[in-house]
């Protein structure tokens, strides 16, 4: 378990101003393909004056149709393993790259809770995929505490954090 605070609206902002230093200097795009955030984690990207210079699009694929329909996600993976897991969290990062012709993306989808957690994904349980300038999709799991807000919380900065970590 990450045993994270949730951070402030000051520290999504700072790794969000980070981001984008990252990616204009790069002269390239993002896109965001989000489940248990349903947005957040654009709307942080948006929230700063002039990110249409860097961010494209968000994809905001809370059900299983929505993966199927906007990012290509393979319905065998859906089926067999799950919205919250490493298959289709790596099919939703690599659909958001290749839909939004974009050079970055991170794709999120979790449990937030309070329901719907299992003893194989609990209750605070994301994972997160990046799809960074054609090199292979990284992915990752995390399981945090606290409330339904706190875990979205967490969930968008370890996005933002993990995208300016590959940039």
């Amino acid at each position: 378990m990450q045993a994270n605070t949730p951070p402030s609206d000051a520290e999504l902002a700072a790794q969000v101003r980070q981001l984008a230093s990252l990616m204009v200097v790069r002269g390239w795009k993002m896109a965001t393909a989000e489940s248990c955030t349903g947005g957040w984690i654009a709307k942080c990207c948006t929230d700063l004056a002039g990110s249409s210079a860097w961010f494209e699009r968000g994809f905001v694929t809370y059900s299983d149709q929505a993966k199927l329909d906007l990012l290509a996600v393979n319905a065998e993976a859906l089926l067999e393993n799950g919205a919250v897991s490493e298959a289709v969290v790596g099919q939703m990062a690599s659909g958001a790259r290749m839909k939004a012709c974009v050079d970055a993306a991170v794709a999120v989808t979790g449990i937030a809770g309070p329901k719907g957690g299992t003893a194989d994904k609990p209750v605070g349980t994301v994972w997160f995929g990046w799809d960074v300038g054609g090199a292979p999709v990284e992915i990752e799991v995390v399981c945090f505490k606290g409330d339904r807000d706190a875990v979205r919380r967490q969930t968008v900065m370890h996005a933002l954090q993990g995208l300016n970590k590959r940039l």
